[in-house]
């Protein structure tokens, strides 16, 4: 026969076992909704579907996204970004949203955690951003940019030229020129050059930078610019705006030096 005491510990036991079934649900609600922030707001995995960014982000990886970094500086070449098909690439891909709001549900949960890909998002590096002029090839068969050869042999898919195909392009403000690492099989700006934009995409359309592979762990590493978007001839367009109000303030300076010795 039970004691008191030991009826007691029973029934509260029983009543924080009901507790923590009626709680689950509202932790299962916080849960989704801090995945929702944190989705919309900062990070968010997402799944390879594709060859076209091999070596450096193979089929079935996992890579995470920072989405924040694009307020706090302007894109930059070499990044690895993902972006939005939609108003880029395929403006008059209809929609695949399903029907069935379970269905869709799911397929959002599977988004969010990297599980399945976006149906219309894409993975690509920056070759040209904004001012630049981007082409192939020169004469030894490089990519150039503002005339600057990039060296693409640490990310190039081994044994790919950087294009079969020759192309020219100037990137307008507000638009990025992409292309995958595997050149030879990236449907990239290269295969859109009659579409609006001349194949660039809009700044706008980037959900953010993928900076991390995170699975599977055995390839877990970061995804850093290479060294040769450091090159100094490669930022010629950025600097072009500071090198003008340079030189025109030249003539200035020594309009004041000759002002002032006649004083």
């Amino acid at each position: 026969m039970k004691s008191e005491s030991q009826d007691k510990v029973d029934v509260a036991a029983a009543r924080r076992k009901g507790s923590f079934w009626k709680e689950l649900p509202v932790l299962v609600v916080l849960a989704l909704l801090l995945a929702l922030v944190v989705k919309t707001f900062v990070l968010q995995a997402f799944y390879i579907p594709s060859e076209s960014m091999e070596n450096t982000l193979l089929t079935n990886d996992r890579v995470l996204v920072n989405k924040l970094v694009y307020h706090t500086r302007d894109v930059e070449r070499g990044d690895v970004v993902v972006f939005s098909g939609t108003d880029s690439w395929d403006e008059s891909l209809p929609s695949e949203d399903s029907a069935n709001p379970i269905a869709a549900f799911f397929r959002w949960v599977g988004t969010a955690f990297g599980v399945v890909p976006g149906e219309k998002d894409y993975i690509k590096r920056v070759i040209g951003v904004g001012g630049d002029t981007v082409k192939c090839c020169d004469a030894k068969g490089r990519v150039t940019v503002n005339g600057t050869a990039l060296d693409e042999s640490s990310y190039l898919y081994p044994g790919n030229v950087p294009s079969q195909t020759y192309f020219a392009a100037k990137v307008p403000q507000g638009r990025l020129w992409v292309m995958g690492d595997h050149r030879q099989v990236s449907l990239d700006s290269r295969e859109h050059t009659s579409d609006p934009g001349g194949g660039t995409i809009p700044v706008d359309q980037v959900i953010g930078r993928a900076f991390l592979i995170v699975w599977p762990f055995s390839r877990a590493t970061t995804l850093s610019i290479p060294e040769t978007f450091a090159q100094p001839a490669a930022a010629l367009a950025g600097a072009a705006p500071a090198m003008a109000g340079f030189a025109g303030a030249l003539p200035l300076v020594w309009l004041r030096r000759r002002w002032l010795a006649r004083r």
